[in-house]
């Protein structure tokens, strides 16, 4: 190594051991789930309340997984015998990888996993003792287990347990490879029936990949394995019966032998083990998966310089299609998880194969293009399999699995209604999925056009190819077409600007005179001239999408990618007429969708405002299918104050109490109290408010942005919005910090 890989190799070894120490020391801590603050939640969480559930249990084994987390645990097992690319070095150093394990299974599935590091070599010996742990939990991944000891450990352990048991080393790599491979060979045009494949190394890995590639449509005969001692041929001496099964009949004896006219090579062994020459001696366009790691068989440039046409992967995440196990475990441990599946057959393994490299094929989402910026993820040579952060896998790969379970007779629990179930696990990732998913019916009912003031900024893009995927409204960008076609190119993205959405080019459009000649006549008694309104419809895309809106070609526009609300809300304002009530945002909180107003309209708002925009988000409301529950906050309880924001929000109430309202609504009250039943019972007991509320008005757009960008930072939630009330959703003005799905969660609100 050069000094400098030395120095950045020295500098991430600081970075680990610090990430791993300071704070609470390593990965994993155990929480509560249940409410523990009560005598009374005491009893029930523990005696004399326990037992009920446990005599439940004793009545119906299946009862576990109603009344205990054992439906969603998972043990990850390991002896420290084969740890990533250190060996053995035993259970106890093996726990950092262990605890890495379960925060991946937690991260990307939501499943709760315990770490189990157990100090023995016996694979027998160990194979009881994972049998044994059966009632604790609800599926088993064996992990880092050397070979052959992980065959012997899983297949005792299928035999017996009523569970799944599944040794990721093995199969986790054989599932995403064979993703890999199923859409590399859709690439080369071959078939699987007819491909050669040469393997090196005879291990874990490369027997559970050989194997799922044989079932998945490779002949056995065309199959040809290499370790440290040359090709696995018949009548080699020492084999053992896991290497002998790959026995060939064949007189070659070496790898460089065995490559020629292959269609691909499949590399679980070691660095370097392929060479140049042997590359240049396979089929055309051969499947080259290099993925020992850190150093694969061979680099993929050199591979790529021997052979242009070849289609690459390896195990690390510096080149593209790195296969990665993440793609795998996590998701098909939830499908099988959710409908209480006894084992990981060979169909749900075809199912994630299938599943994954579907979806590579699909077009990707903003969020994987977010996390991975400056990639291109569309399908081809260098994107042959997802990312690791396709929120996608969840739904696509569980359902997947689940579903095949159920076709195969090992889902103790199947679902009733999987389409219910994938769009679940769709709302678990998209945190704005459940509040908002009665707006996105809504606008699958009705056809809009869509204006897009920022059309070429990636988020508005990104939200276009989203809008043109689901089919139903049309984007219109305002931008120049080729710095439009030039950024989506960039992307990889497959859309031509003015094909597949139309484009107003600010530069030359034919509009352009229609455009400034409307600007005219709306404003030429306020001081805009001619050649005023001729430079704005030039140079300013609010004023351009508001006048699009204005004339009807357009239904709506959004606008505020950069820049400051209030001057987009001019002119808004200033084309369509319309005065703005006040601004909604909806935060996606875990414990459910959260309204504040006013957040950016009315400074200061008179008790009459506020009762308008009570009124007006009230609605809006409606519209998300929510039931408004309003409190009107100050730094007072119930007249316990006297400052003027107090004084506002009780005359404000008053208002409401004098001319009705047909939602419920109190205050004015502290922010805890509005949103803690229980603190308002001891405070005012006889408030007429039921529940927790659900639209925070405040006194002032001070504390409506404060609380809302707390609550979006500190608090996790998520924020859609704001939402511009007044306009009949004609526009929408965002702010910078909107992300790309929040801007195609306002475009489905404004194709609504």
């Amino acid at each position: 190594m050069t000094d400098d890989q030395n120095n950045a190799r020295a500098a991430l070894r600081e970075d680990a051991l610090r990430y791993h120490e300071e704070g609470r020391p390593g990965k994993l801590e155990v929480r509560v789930t249940k409410p523990m603050a009560t005598s009374r939640d005491l009893s029930l969480a523990y005696s004399p309340g326990v037992a009920d559930a446990c005599t439940a249990i004793e009545e119906a084994a299946e009862n576990a997984a109603r009344f205990t987390g054992k439906g969603n645990l998972v043990a990850v097992i390991t002896n420290g015998s084969a740890v990533l690319g250190l060996g053995n070095i035993g259970a106890l150093a093996s726990k950092p990888v262990m605890e890495g394990k379960a925060a991946l299974f937690k991260k990307f599935a939501n499943i709760d996993c315990f770490d189990i590091e157990v100090d023995e070599t016996d694979p027998h010996k160990l194979a009881e003792i994972v049998k044994a742990l059966e009632p604790t939990f609800g599926a088993v991944n064996l992990e880092d287990i050397k070979a052959p000891d992980c065959f012997i450990v899983e297949n005792e352990c299928k035999k017996t347990m009523g569970i799944p048991v599944f040794h990721d080393d093995q199969h986790g790599t054989a599932i995403v490879c064979c993703a890999a491979a199923v859409n590399a060979l859709k690439i080369n045009g071959k078939n699987i029936e007819d491909i050669r494949l040469v393997c090196s190394g005879g291990g874990a890995a490369g027997t559970a990949c050989i194997n799922l590639m044989v079932s998945l449509g490779v002949k056995q005969e065309n199959v040809m394995v290499c370790d440290r001692s040359g090709v696995i041929y018949k009548g080699r001496e020492g084999m053992t019966p896991a290497k002998e099964q790959f026995a060939v009949e064949t007189d070659c004896r070496t790898l460089e032998d065995a490559i020629k006219g292959a269609d691909m090579f499949l590399g679980v062994s070691g660095p370097g083990v392929l060479k140049p020459e042997m590359v240049k001696s396979m089929a055309d366009a051969p499947i080259i998966f290099g993925l020992a790691n850190p150093t694969p068989e061979i680099m993929p440039d050199v591979a790529r310089d021997a052979k242009p046409d070849a289609l690459i992967a390896t195990g690390r995440s510096d080149y593209p299609n790195q296969v990665n196990n993440v793609l795998c475990f996590p998701f098909i441990f939830r499908g099988a998880l959710d409908v209480g599946a006894t084992e990981i057959n060979e169909e749900m393994k075809h199912a994630c194969v299938h599943a994954i490299a579907a979806l590579a094929r699909a077009p990707s989402t903003a969020e994987a293009a977010a996390a991975y910026q400056g990639e291109q993820l569309v399908f081809g040579p260098d994107y042959l399999i997802p990312k690791p952060f396709d929120p996608r896998l969840l739904s696509v790969v569980a359902t997947a699995v689940a579903e095949t379970a159920m076709k195969t007779g090992v889902a103790k629990r199947p679902l009733d209604d999987v389409e219910a179930y994938r769009n679940n696990l769709l709302q678990s990732v998209f945190k704005t999925g459940f509040a908002m998913k009665p707006i996105f019916e809504r606008a699958l009912a009705v056809e809009k056009r869509i204006i897009f003031a920022e059309g070429e900024d990636e988020r508005a893009l990104r939200a276009a190819q989203n809008m043109l995927q689901d089919g139903v409204d049309k984007p219109i960008l305002i931008g120049r077409p080729g710095v439009l076609q030039s950024r989506l190119d960039a992307m990889g993205v497959d859309l031509k600007a003015g094909d597949d959405f139309e484009v107003v080019n600010p530069e030359s459009d034919s509009r352009y005179g229609k455009y400034w000649r409307a600007l005219y006549e709306m404003k030429k008694r306020d001081g805009v001239s001619k050649d005023l309104a001729k430079a704005i419809i030039r140079t300013n895309s609010t004023a351009i999408a508001a006048t699009a809106v204005h004339l009807g070609d357009a239904d709506s526009m959004i606008c505020g990618l950069f820049g400051e609300f209030n001057w987009h809300l001019k002119y808004v304002s200033d084309m369509l007429g319309n005065k703005a009530i006040g601004a909604l945002s909806l935060l996606i909180t875990d414990s459910g969708p959260l309204f504040i107003a006013d957040t950016h309209v009315n400074n200061d708002p008179s008790p009459e405002q506020v009762v308008a925009i009570a009124r007006a988000a009230a609605a809006e409301m409606w519209a998300f299918k929510q039931e408004p529950n309003v409190a009107f906050v100050a730094n007072s309880n119930f007249g316990s104050g006297t400052s003027a924001a107090s004084a506002k929000m009780r005359a404000a109430v008053a208002l409401l109490d004098a001319e009705g309202a047909d939602f419920e609504y109190e205050g004015e009250m502290h922010a805890d109290a509005a949103l803690d039943p229980e603190l308002r019972a001891r405070i005012f007991p006889e408030s007429r408010l039921n529940g927790p509320a659900n639209l925070l008005m405040m006194s002032d757009t001070n504390s409506a942005n404060a609380a809302a960008n707390m609550m979006k930072t500190i608090g996790g939630a998520m924020r859609v919005g704001p939402i511009l009330l007044g306009f009949e959703g004609k526009a929408h003005i965002l702010t910078p910090s909107a992300t790309t799905r929040g801007l195609i969660n306002m475009a489905a609100l404004a194709g609504g």
